[in-house]
């Protein structure tokens, strides 16, 4: 496991990205693989999303990356302060011209699972699965 906390800024949110896919690198799973990239890319959502929407002024978001060897699955959690919680049930198309609002949707279609969970504390932990496959084929 790995877990570190970062500032609830975009560049915040840029770095979470970075150092997971160097983490994973480190635990045998290298750039450019599918897996990784899709590790990247939830990561990348889940810490905008954390940021944009999570955000509680003074208040840190973490990231955590679970990835237990004889498995292949990388679990991925970001967990923030902020009340409001994303409904998985409940991810909405954007109008085709909005500039927004494609994180979850995004998550939804890469993730082998995902959700929300409560955390110890104030806020809760939006968390995805990504299999060893990597990102499924575009349909």
């Amino acid at each position: 496991m790995f877990a570190q906390r970062f500032s609830a800024t975009r560049r915040g949110a840029t770095l979470a990205r970075r150092l997971a896919v160097w983490k994973l690198d480190t635990w045998g799973i290298p750039y450019g693989t599918p897996l990784s990239d899709t590790v990247a890319l939830l990561v990348a959502e889940l810490a905008a999303n954390s940021v944009l929407h999570g955000r509680v002024p003074g208040r840190d978001f973490e990231l955590r990356l679970i990835f237990p060897y004889e498995g292949a699955v990388v679990r991925v959690e970001v967990s923030d302060t902020h009340q409001a919680r994303p409904a998985p049930s409940v991810v909405m198309q954007p109008d085709t011209d909005a500039d927004g609002g494609r994180g979850l949707l995004i998550v939804e279609t890469i993730a082998a699972r995902w959700g929300v969970i409560d955390r110890v504390g104030p806020g809760k932990t939006v968390w995805a699965e990504a299999e060893a496959g990597g990102m499924p084929d575009a349909r």
